[in-house]
């Protein structure tokens, strides 16, 4: 979906998704408003969305839409590409906009749709895609995962430096066993057996990393917890 109050870029836009195989074009809105009503009547998967827009504007309307849908900013003032990180967006588009920046863009969409790959179930590593190559990690080698923005941080036993990859933090919580390993944080997963300990403010000490549980995570932290607690306490 194109949302774009000039009428001249959302011409533009329309022939730079024509000319896209992998696009197919569900609607085009200089309202905004309008664009909303049509957005609660159908999936979208991407959304190329206009920031300076009268009554709604693109950042206001970035944030009434569902979670999975991909968003691209298309605009002519670039001291709005940092508030575009606020709403996860995948890519920030400069007007006068190129058709090789549009496309890279779209390329990044589709990486982000793309599933992991991973070893079925059963087995104990996983693949993941590390500048350009993939990259096979053993689980047991993983100390926690630390996302940022589009990309994840593999923090691992065995080397100093992170591995960095494309990924959201809920694709990494698919790969990875839940009874091995938890998000305690927007922004951290950690390898329960890999924690070294956990202080009165439910900070818990894993390698060299002090990580802090936040209220959405707590509850079923706390449950694990008490369960290892209470396994510990019978089998002594």
């Amino acid at each position: 979906m194109i949302i774009d109050d000039e009428p001249l870029a959302v011409k533009l836009l329309e022939s730079f998704v024509a000319r896209t195989p992998q696009l197919q074009l569900v609607g085009s809105f200089t309202d905004s408003v309008e664009a909303i009503a049509a957005l609660r009547q159908q999936h979208v998967d991407l959304v190329f969305l206009d920031i300076q827009m009268p009554d709604l504007d693109g950042m206001e309307l970035a944030h009434m839409l569902p979670a999975k849908t991909m968003i691209i900013f298309t605009t002519a003032f670039k001291e709005y590409a940092f508030d575009s990180y606020e709403v996860s967006a995948v890519d920030f588009l400069l007007k006068p906009i190129r058709y090789n920046k549009f496309l890279a863009a779209v390329e990044k969409c589709k990486k982000r749709r793309e599933p992991p790959l991973q070893a079925p179930k059963g087995l104990s590593t996983l693949f993941i895609r590390v500048d350009g190559e993939l990259r096979q990690l053993q689980q047991d080698d993983i100390l926690y995962v630390e996302g940022m923005k589009d990309y994840v941080m593999f923090y691992l036993q065995s080397q100093q430096r992170p591995l960095i990859t494309h990924l959201t933090m809920k694709a990494v919580e698919d790969m990875l066993p839940a009874d091995r390993f938890m998000r305690v944080h927007r922004s951290f997963i950690v390898a329960l057996d890999k924690i070294r300990s956990i202080d009165r403010n439910d900070c818990i000490y894993i390698g060299q990393q002090i990580i802090h549980v936040t209220e959405a995570y707590r509850e079923a932290f706390q449950q694990y917890v008490t369960q290892r607690i209470s396994s510990s306490s019978a089998t002594s």
